[in-house]
C-alpha cells in the first residue's frame, strides 16, 4: 500500500507542474485540479488500493456513485470528473497508459433550478408598492409591469426603445441574444402604465430612444432593475428570493397554465432550444393573469 501511495504522489507532483507549466492554468485553477486529485486518489486508496494505472472504467464509475451518494451537487461531480478525465489524457499524452479509462463514463446531467415562483396576488402587492404621485413611482410601476406581463429577460428590459413599441398593434418589438428579434404581446394595463410614464419624463429626457431612464436622463442599468423589484418584493412583505427573472418565470408559468402551448411559450419568451422551455412544464400551475390573457386576445394567438 505504501508503495501505492508513493506512485499517486509521484505523479500529482508531474501532473501539477504539467498543468501549470504546458497548459498554462491559473494558479487558482492548478489549485482546484490539485483538490480533485487529492480528492479521487483518497477514494482509489481506501476503497480499491489501485496504481494510477491500474485504474478502470468501473473504478470512475463507482467514484461518481460515490460522490452522488456523498451529496456532491451535479456540478461539483462533472467537474471532478473533468479533473479525473484530466489526469487520464495526460498520461496517455505521455504513453503511460494505451487507452483511456475515463471514454466511456458520463457526466451527471445538469439539475436546473428554478427560480421561486410568484402568485398572482404577490405581484398585484408588488404592483401596489409604488408611489404613483411621483415619476419615479410610475416608472418603477411600469417596470414591474412589464416584465411580468411580457416575460422580457433584464437586459431586453433596460435596451428597450421607444421606437419598438407599436401599441397599436398591440405589441413590443424585442431584440434579445444574438441580435435576434421576436415580437411580444403587451397587454393594456402595461400600455396604459408604459404612456403614463412617458407623458412625466421630463421633457428634456424626451428625446432619449431608450424608454426606461433614471433621474439623470440616462438609460436604467440591469442592477438598478434588480433593486427596484428587490424592494418592491421587501415592501409587500414578500419572503422569497426575487429578482427580475422571477417575474420572467411566473410569466412562463402562468401562460402554460393558462392554455398557452410550450411552441408559444418558447416562441415568447426568446428560446432557442424547446428543452429550454420543457422545463416549465413540470411545474404546479397558477391561474393565469388576466392581464396576459388580455394579451393573447390582442395578438389572436
Amino acid at each position: 500500500m505504501a508503495d501505492i501511495q508513493k506512485k499517486w504522489e509521484r505523479l500529482k507532483v508531474d501532473y501539477l507542474r504539467y498543468i501549470k507549466a504546458e497548459r498554462r492554468l491559473s494558479d487558482n485553477t492548478v489549485a482546484a485540479y490539485k483538490r480533485d486529485y487529492d480528492a479521487f486518489m483518497g477514494y482509489v486508496m481506501h476503497f480499491h488500493f489501485a496504481a494510477p494505472k491500474q485504474v478502470t472504467p468501473e473504478i470512475i464509475s463507482k467514484y461518481m456513485d460515490w460522490l452522488y451518494r456523498s451529496g456532491c451537487s451535479s456540478a461539483s461531480q462533472a467537474r471532478k470528473l473533468s479533473g479525473v478525465k484530466s489526469l487520464y489524457n495526460y498520461l496517455l499524452i505521455n504513453e503511460q497508459i494505451e487507452q483511456l479509462p475515463t471514454d466511456s463514463v458520463e457526466p451527471p446531467k445538469p439539475v436546473r433550478i428554478l427560480p421561486d415562483m410568484l402568485t398572482v396576488e404577490e405581484i398585484d402587492a408588488m404592483i401596489a408598492t409604488f408611489d404613483m404621485t411621483t415619476v419615479k413611482g410610475c416608472r418603477d410601476n411600469a417596470i414591474v409591469e412589464v416584465l411580468y406581463s411580457t416575460g422580457l429577460r433584464v437586459s431586453e428590459l433596460v435596451s428597450l426603445r421607444i421606437d419598438n413599441l407599436f401599441f397599436g398593434e398591440g405589441y413590443i418589438r424585442i431584440v434579445g441574444k444574438g441580435d435576434k428579434q421576436r415580437l411580444v404581446p403587451v397587454g393594456s394595463i402595461a400600455r396604459d402604465k408604459i404612456q403614463l410614464y412617458m407623458e412625466l419624463r421630463h421633457p428634456k429626457r424626451a428625446s432619449e430612444a431608450t424608454l426606461f431612464l433614471n433621474n439623470r436622463g440616462e438609460p436604467l442599468t440591469r442592477i438598478q432593475v434588480f433593486n427596484i423589484v428587490k424592494q418592491a418584493a421587501r415592501l409587500a412583505g414578500i419572503d422569497k428570493s426575487i429578482s427580475p427573472h422571477t417575474l420572467r418565470h411566473s410569466y412562463a408559468t402562468h401562460l402554460l397554465e393558462g392554455g398557452a402551448n410550450i411552441r408559444q411559450v418558447q416562441e415568447l419568451l426568446g428560446h432557442e432550444s424547446i428543452t429550454t422551455t420543457e422545463v416549465y412544464t413540470h411545474l404546479d400551475r397558477k391561474h393565469l393573469r388576466s392581464v396576459v390573457e388580455d394579451s393573447f386576445v390582442d395578438l389572436d394567438l
